[in-house]
């Protein structure tokens, strides 16, 4: 389920706050949703996803805001609607009311949480008790922290608090590339071998 980007919009379409993931996506894309979502309100045929032309538009409407996800790829449109209503439930714990005012005056926590809920386009943190270990409103707070907050080292919800193992283990799959050309008299010509240049996850 990777999205590529998401759109906060007005009900006119103009974007409000924008967060690009996946760079395949552009700006373009939300007029173009406003266009298709006033031709289907036209026909009354309105459902929450919108499909034109290899692009997939997810989107749900809160107050005077439509929150938009924008995907290439084939997803879970169902798994994204879920994800957008906690996304909502998460900007409104932190607003008390989601509006255009809101989003407008609070920009810069609202791209802090962009980043926490989704990397690279695929969701990570959407409930509020993780999110508020990682995003501190005050500023000075995050400064006067001696050791990384509890949410860091163990981000999973149903996960109690406080476990500890003797041995911790990470597994890590590295495919290495071997290149080696051999002349017709079995003499080595060329030989390397490449390291990946990242790590899969």
């Amino acid at each position: 389920m990777a999205i590529s980007a998401i759109f906060f919009l007005d009900v006119k379409g103009r974007v409000i706050v924008h967060r690009d993931y996946r760079g395949d996506i552009s700006p373009k894309y939300a007029e173009r949703f406003m266009t298709k979502l006033t031709e289907l309100e036209e026909n009354s045929k309105l459902t929450p996803i919108i499909a034109d032309e290899g692009v997939s538009y997810i989107y749900l409407q809160s107050a005077n805001l439509y929150i938009l996800a924008v995907t290439r790829s084939n997803v879970n449109a169902a798994a994204i609607v879920v994800f957008l209503h906690r996304l909502v439930e998460v900007l409104k714990h932190y607003f008390q009311e989601l509006e255009e005012e809101s989003l407008r005056d609070n920009f810069v926590i609202v791209y802090e949480l962009l980043d926490e809920v989704m990397d690279y386009g695929f969701p990570q943190f959407t409930e509020a008790k993780i999110l508020n270990e990682f995003i501190k409103t005050d500023a000075y707070k995050m400064e006067t922290a001696v050791r990384p907050p509890l949410a860091v080292t163990n981000a999973v919800s149903w996960r109690v608090e406080g476990i500890k193992h003797k041995k911790n283990e990470v597994f890590l799959d590295a495919v290495e590339s071997v290149h080696l050309l051999v002349n017709s008299n079995g003499t080595v010509v060329l030989s390397e071998v490449r390291p990946p240049a990242a790590v899969p996850a």
